[in-house]
């Protein structure tokens, strides 16, 4: 028996995605804070995303006695859901099983915004993920990288260029909330989760 048949036949409980784009050109930039976040929450767990399965960089860890899927996917952002779909079928996780940690560009830089389900909100990331779920109803903890600093300002020059370096302190400062929210959601305590890890901008 190979090693995926035997994770195949363990039970998965929940999926934590991060969003991002792969690659060494994307990985400081404000749309690769789903990647940083969930690197983060694995070191707290232990865990390093490294194997390769469902076109994502995968681990699986122990959250609380809850079996979990971590995933940074691979496809780049816009294409985020063919990956979280094709695990979440495979494992038959549901929706509200599916935590999506994402760059949020209407939160001020460093808030932190904890949210039962929703709209994608333009994300393109969200909006792929809607599609292959099938549902807007998923758990996701938002990041604020902040505003365009003009409305004339491309949105995609914009999330996809590098925080300043006092941006990205006040980002990262979020990640203990964002491993706090994952664990109190996946103990089955969501209003919990909303209560006391959303934050405003430091």
């Amino acid at each position: 028996m190979n090693v995926f048949s035997a994770f195949k036949k363990s039970s998965i409980d929940f999926i934590v995605v991060g969003l991002g784009n792969p690659g060494a050109r994307y990985e400081k930039t404000r749309h690769n804070v789903g990647f940083a976040a969930l690197d983060y929450i694995c070191g707290k767990l232990g865990c390093v995303p490294r194997r390769l399965k469902f076109s994502a960089l995968y681990e699986k860890c122990s959250v609380d006695g809850k079996n979990v899927l971590f995933m940074k996917p691979q496809t780049y952002m816009n294409n985020s859901g063919e990956a979280v779909g094709a695990a979440a079928a495979f494992y038959k996780v549901p929706p509200e099983r599916v935590i999506v940690i994402a760059d949020d560009v209407s939160l001020p830089c460093g808030a932190l915004r904890v949210r039962k389900k929703g709209s994608a909100g333009g994300h393109n990331g969200l909006k792929s993920i809607n599609s292959h779920l099938k549902s807007e109803e998923y758990p996701r903890i938002k990041i604020g990288v902040g505003e365009k600093p003009t409305p004339e300002y491309d949105l995609a020059d914009w999330v996809l260029s590098a925080p300043s370096d006092a941006d990205a302190k006040c980002i990262s400062s979020r990640f203990d909330d964002a491993f706090k929210a994952v664990k109190l959601i996946v103990g089955g305590d969501m209003e919990r989760a909303m209560n006391e890890c959303n934050r405003t901008a430091v």
